[in-house]
């Protein structure tokens, strides 16, 4: 029986970055509508316009923050626990292919693994926001002290939030890679397993060298491939889109 790559799952990506993106865009749209308004207000700007709009602007921030960092927790929860139950059905059914019964627990190592895949999360989730509203401010304090037109202001809000949308989508995919990655690792660990072939994705306009190079070779599971200069597993890496599998005794890979 051959063991086969267990693969990030798309669907758990898809949905994370939906919730995220759906989060971000209502964020956005509340703090340029109140810019917007607040900007229209007072077109001739004086000192005490300026410091108007920077109260609004950290009025806003800090109820706009203080959601986000409910969502972090309960949506890096979610993401972790879909991740978690991926990785137990797709090595359970590989496992059953080759004709054993496997049944997986939450064990103290795998809770373990699972709440660092969550603290992670939260930790971006968060940042996410943040840096955001941060952008956003510096925009428009330079705005008002440039005394730009709104049209100005309204063109660059919009390309600062494709910025992030671009950020919350790489965040969503790369996390979705490093959290199979790991919750695999630690479930294989559990099992006995002490060895993976990496196998490189073949995708990607600029891949490792040191990864393609590294395709089809063994490494020790619990230490990872000492790959450009650092202990590393598939998957871990920015952009990396490798995976593995197990070398298994009874199952060829």
């Amino acid at each position: 029986m051959k063991a086969t790559p267990i693969r990030p799952n798309a669907g758990v990506r898809a949905a994370y970055e939906k919730k995220l993106q759906t989060a971000l865009a209502e964020m956005h749209g509340s703090l340029r509508y109140w810019i917007t308004a607040k900007y229209r207000a007072e077109m001739a700007m004086d000192a005490t316009a300026a410091q108007e709009i920077r109260r609004l602007m950290r009025r806003y921030a800090r109820r706009w923050q203080t959601k986000f960092t409910t969502l972090s927790d309960e949506l890096a929860a979610y993401f972790a626990t879909a991740v978690n139950d991926r990785v137990d059905g797709a090595l359970s059914d590989m496992f059953r292919k080759g004709g054993f019964t496997v049944k997986f627990r939450m064990t103290a190592a795998q809770r373990e693994a699972v709440q660092a895949v969550v603290g992670e999360n939260v930790t971006l989730i968060r940042s996410i926001a943040s840096k955001h509203i941060a952008d956003v401010e510096g925009l428009v304090m330079r705005s008002v002290a440039a005394g730009r037109d709104l049209g100005s202001l309204a063109s660059e809000l919009e390309n600062t939030y494709n910025v992030t949308k671009g950020r919350a989508a790489l965040i969503a995919r790369h996390q979705n890679n490093v959290a199979t990655a790991h919750l695999l690792r630690a479930r294989h660990i559990e099992l006995g397993v002490t060895e993976a072939r990496w196998l490189h994705s073949t995708g990607g306009r600029k891949p490792r060298p040191e990864h393609v190079a590294f395709n089809g070779k063994t490494y020790d599971i619990a230490k990872g491939a000492y790959l450009e200069g650092k202990w590393t597993w598939p998957g871990v890496e920015i952009n990396c889109r490798c995976v593995s599998v197990p070398v298994i005794p009874g199952f060829e890979s």
